[in-house]
């Protein structure tokens, strides 16, 4: 057995190493069921981020689908998301460089050849548009899809719902217009009608949105279109057409994401006035005739918020059967519910964190991970309920005693309410630290912000934990999974709220004797560096930071950033520029002398989300008045880190930036960063 050593906390010698993480990870994305195939998305940093579609046969045989140089990522909402499908073994996908999409058939057994097996070609033509979310329409030889046209620089592109003939991709027809947004379009079994979601600005998809349903005629064109659900104050989610012909849908008009269906006028529960909610709907559109009915009420959330395209939560086993997943207090949930009885029965497994959840052919394929166990996509026997791991995000084995359980907390916070997060206690079999001393925290404030903190395993929060920091991962006020009135406190509060919410989970963590409060850091990318860096200056609990590619001037990313956020900020901090104070007041770019600690800024140099100027101007203000200060930017790196090198670079730099700043010594030798005024 080996002897514990005495050591101060951040200098244990852990095995997760930053080498390990990036060489022995991949991303694992979106899943598509076709025939007795399986199809998912690889991110892979070894081969400089490149997205792979993979296939996966009966026989248990994988093969990537899509050779180098093609990179499967649509950039709509420049999140992306659905950027392929798969129809009798002919692959649809869109490739990164050009934005076009391509076909080919992905396997032998496919009804059609052309072009040739293995081969891709371009099907749309080059030009400004980028696709996602397509259905394959038979019937009609062709995609339906989201399009977005980026080919008047003059005005914000434009979003609609198009088809485009799969033997001429140059016939591309307009079906649905008008709305600033258009996702999930989902043709019914018999082909005769289409359902989609629809919102516009300034809502974002988890604010409000809209249910569509309209007939297709023999030409292709759309007709009669109804409104069926939705509105301003309720969210639409996934629509989905049973195999029988009923649409079922998500909605959060009882605050929490449930389940329903729409019943047109024919049906017997509509004919028959029985358990049909009838609905007030604004605004005053012309209301699809029917009802719509709940089928299973719950304080549960079966939704998520629509941040990109093809997410999942349920699918059909049959007419009478859905396969779903739903989420509480932080933690994902496998069920199946009864369509007649209307019973729900909770399926064990593993698992903590299950999505993109693909229902067909007696089996249910999704992603799943718990606290042990990261990300894979597993398959599951609906007949035996017996479940198999197709593919691991990582194959690394490590021991357990060096891995960190995460524990769900619940904290007193502002205005006498209760916040969220998993916290991390430090884990190494090989360490302990002198009695008495407490280890530093790292509090880690996620993206969005509308988002969640996640349980499942992730090698770069035992990076840190193995070495001796304790971990916060808060899901502050405005986190989903929570339900909607939870997701709502973060109306007109961001950079107050979320603030708080991380600034009391330390606290409680410090007072509670868990952490050493003279050594609390903050960390967080995107939305999640805004609250690092409001947290740094408007409050006096860090004592140092790490700031991911985020915002620190509200005004310039209300006026420099991409059409799907471009009224984001409405609703979390106020019109602009009405609204001018509050942008200035919650700016910490504005407010860099009331900032008193060390901060380290990592950037990617090509971002359109959150642009390097707001790092740039941030980190300037930070030298002229002296404070320790890192710039870490990468070239060819957009919203997020993607190449191996870079995301090794980032782990470690932040980690060498707090052995400067808390005074500890790194057991590993690392790549020194430059700190100005240290």
């Amino acid at each position: 057995m080996t002897q514990v050593q005495i050591a101060p906390y951040g200098s244990w010698k852990s095995p997760i190493t930053a080498d390990l993480i990036v060489a022995g990870t991949i991303g694992l994305g979106q899943i598509v069921l076709d025939n007795n195939d399986v199809y998912w998305i690889e991110g892979r940093p070894s081969e400089a981020g490149r997205s792979v579609i993979v296939q996966r046969t009966p026989d248990g045989k994988t093969t990537d689908i899509t050779p180098s140089p093609f990179n499967v990522r649509t950039r709509i909402h420049e999140y992306g998301g659905g950027a392929f499908t798969v129809k009798d073994g002919i692959v649809y996908f869109s490739n990164f460089a050009d934005q076009r999409i391509y076909q080919g058939a992905g396997t032998a057994g496919a009804k059609v050849s052309t072009p040739p097996l293995g081969e891709f070609q371009p099907l749309t033509p080059e030009g400004e548009r980028r696709y996602a979310d397509a259905v394959v329409d038979l019937k009609r030889n062709r995609l339906i899809c989201v399009c977005e046209d980026h080919s008047d620089p003059t005005r914000e592109p434009v979003n609609t719902l198009v088809s485009i003939n799969l033997k001429d991709g140059e016939d591309i027809q307009i079906l649905a217009s008008g709305s600033d947004f258009y996702a999930s379009p989902r043709l019914s079994p018999d082909h005769s009608q289409l359902a989609w979601i629809s919102w516009n600005h300034p809502n974002m998809p988890w604010d409000g949105t809209e249910l569509w349903v309209a007939q297709i005629d023999q030409n292709g064109t759309l007709t009669n279109a109804e409104w069926i659900a939705g509105g301003v104050e309720e969210s639409i989610f996934q629509p989905e057409w049973s195999p029988d012909g009923i649409l079922y849908f998500v909605s959060d008009r009882t605050n929490w994401w449930n389940l329903y269906r729409w019943l047109p006028p024919s049906s017997p529960e509509v004919r028959g006035g029985a358990r049909v909610e009838e609905v007030s709907l604004t605004p005053p559109l012309t209301r699809g005739a029917g009802g719509v009915e709940p089928l299973y009420p719950m304080e549960a959330d079966f939704g998520l918020p629509q941040w990109v395209f093809g997410m999942s939560t349920y699918g059909f086993e049959s007419a009478t059967r859905i396969i779903c997943t739903y989420t509480q207090n932080g933690l994902w949930h496998l069920a199946s519910l009864d369509l007649e009885t209307k019973q729900l029965e909770v399926i064990e497994t593993p698992y903590t964190d299950i999505s993109g959840l693909q229902v067909a052919n007696g089996r249910a394929v999704f992603l799943a991970g718990s606290a042990i166990e990261p990300t894979a996509i597993v398959q599951m026997d609906l007949a035996t309920r017996q479940m198999e791991v197709l593919r691991r995000s990582s194959e690394l084995k490590i021991d357990t005693g060096y891995l960190s359980t995460p524990q769900s907390i619940a904290f007193p916070t502002e205005n006498n309410l209760i916040a969220y997060a998993f916290f991390y206690p430090p884990q190494n079999q090989d360490y302990t630290a002198q009695t008495g001393v407490k280890p530093p925290l790292l509090v880690k404030s996620h993206g969005g912000p509308t988002a969640s903190a996640s349980s499942t395993f992730n090698l770069k929060i035992q990076y840190w934990t193995s070495r001796g920091f304790a971990f916060l991962d808060v899901n502050y006020g405005g986190s989903t999974g929570y339900g909607r009135e939870y997701r709502q406190r973060l109306n007109n509060q961001w950079g107050i709220v979320d603030v708080d919410d991380c600034a009391n989970g330390a606290k409680y963590l410090g007072e509670g004797g868990l952490v050493d409060n003279e050594r609390l850091a903050i960390t967080g990318g995107s939305a999640g560096g805004y609250t690092t860096l409001c947290a740094l200056t408007f409050r006096n609990v860090f004592k140092a930071g790490a700031s991911y590619y985020g915002v620190s001037d509200l005004e310039a990313l209300a006026t420099d950033t991409h059409k799907f956020e471009s009224r984001y900020l409405d609703g979390l901090i106020g019109a602009y520029p009405e609204r001018k104070d509050l942008y200035e007041m919650r700016s910490p770019i504005h407010f860099t002398d009331q900032l008193a600690c060390p901060v380290i800024f990592f950037q990617g140099l090509e971002d359109k989300i959150v642009p390097p100027n707001q790092a740039e101007m941030m980190v300037e203000a930070l030298k002229a008045k002296g404070l320790p200060v890192s710039y870490v930017a990468f070239e060819g790196e957009q919203h997020g880190f993607r190449r191996a090198e870079n995301i090794k670079r980032a782990l470690d730099a932040e980690f060498y930036f707090y052995s400067r700043v808390f005074g500890y010594e790194p057991a590993d030798a690392m790549e020194p960063v430059e700190i100005h005024n240290m």
